[in-house]
């Protein structure tokens, strides 16, 4: 199983208090808290000479705990919006690098993806994400899955990473409004055209990496014919005419299952649905990729796809018409039935943050 990365909270000298937000998590028992201090020393005090990267959220460095364990540490900036004190992410020191890089990377990686280490993988993503949506209260969001934030150790075991996009999702609310962010290709399209965070947006971005796992192809190549490159609009072609097979990466070796590869796919092509509701949940996503329960072929319909941001900007502006215009329909309605009501006028409609 894969497991999520640990969160920590940097604390100041003068507020060493109990930290509320310790028991904020439940089901999280796994959970270690470090010291700030801890981190310092583990860092040499956020060497440069340790800096390892830098996200849209703050620098990553490489860390040693007293122990001898490689840690990665993320500092998270200002501009990440966590709430509180500064927050730090701290993660176990990978050295096989990110699906991104590793797989659908075009540099050369001499770790060898057969298929049943691909499976391994997809299931390790998929429990990592139903223990985050169904396990820890309140559950989270991560909100920016994809093949560079899934992270392999020195056992080629998953974990995933940067959670710097995640949101909490209480157990009394549907969805969470806020501004879009995570990356195009990934996102689906109710929380990229209208903000609205659910779990099910997360499953819409692990069933088009499950896709490019099992085509060891990334899901946007511009450099391709226009028709061939979106990989989800590709496989939604290849499973119409039942030709699947084709999409399953040519370069796999003897112990590829075609059966259970194209069982993976149909499972992708499940989780990219445009209704939501017929997306499955990660816990049942599990089961089907386990082969514990069956895929329902039934609920396969054509996935929806934003290409670019030049789609994405004008179905954004379409929407928004659309809700302005029934909102101000439903107003006129409310006036004209009780004469005793003033007329509303909206000059604006904003999303909440």
């Amino acid at each position: 199983m894969s497991c999520f990365s640990h969160l920590f909270k940097r604390k100041s000298g003068a507020q060493q208090q109990d930290d509320s937000s310790s028991d904020y998590f439940t089901g999280s028992e796994n959970i270690t808290r470090y010291s700030y201090r801890e981190l310092v020393r583990a860092t040499s005090n956020f060497d440069q000479a340790n800096k390892i990267g830098e996200g849209g959220y703050g620098p990553v460095y490489k860390g040693t705990l007293k122990d001898g364990t490689a840690i990665a540490v993320k500092v998270l900036s200002l501009h990440s919006r966590q709430e509180g004190n500064h927050r730090i992410l701290v993660y176990n020191y990978l050295e096989n690098n990110s699906l991104a890089h590793t797989l659908l990377g075009s540099g050369h990686s001499s770790i060898q993806f057969n298929w049943r280490t691909r499976v391994n993988i997809c299931i390790g993503v998929a429990q990592g994400l139903a223990f985050l949506h169904d396990t820890v209260r309140p559950h989270i969001v991560h909100r920016d899955i994809k093949a560079s934030n899934i992270l392999l150790d020195k056992d080629l075991t998953p974990k995933i990473s940067d959670f710097g996009l995640a949101k909490l999702l209480p157990s009394d609310v549907s969805h969470v409004s806020t501004r879009v962010a995570g990356t195009l290709g990934y996102l689906a399209p109710e929380y990229a055209i209208r903000g609205q965070v659910t779990r099910k947006a997360d499953v819409y971005s692990y069933g088009v990496l499950l896709i490019e796992i099992v085509s060891g192809r990334c899901n946007t190549d511009t450099k391709l014919p226009y028709d061939d490159q979106i990989l989800l609009e590709k496989t939604w072609r290849y499973y119409d005419q039942g030709n699947l097979e084709k999409i399953i990466d040519s370069s796999l070796g003897d112990d590829l299952d075609v059966d259970e590869a194209c069982r993976f796919l149909k499972v992708g092509l499940l989780c990219t649905q445009d209704v939501t509701k017929r997306r499955p949940g990660m816990s049942a996503v599990v089961a089907m990729l386990k082969g514990e329960v069956d895929v329902c072929t039934d609920m396969i319909s054509k996935p929806d796809v934003i290409r670019d941001f030049k789609d994405l900007t004008l179905r954004s502006r379409a929407t928004s018409s659309t809700l302005l215009t029934s909102i101000m329909a439903r107003s006129s309605l409310l006036s004209s039935e009780e004469t005793t009501r003033t007329s509303i006028t909206f000059t604006a409609i904003s999303e909440r943050d």
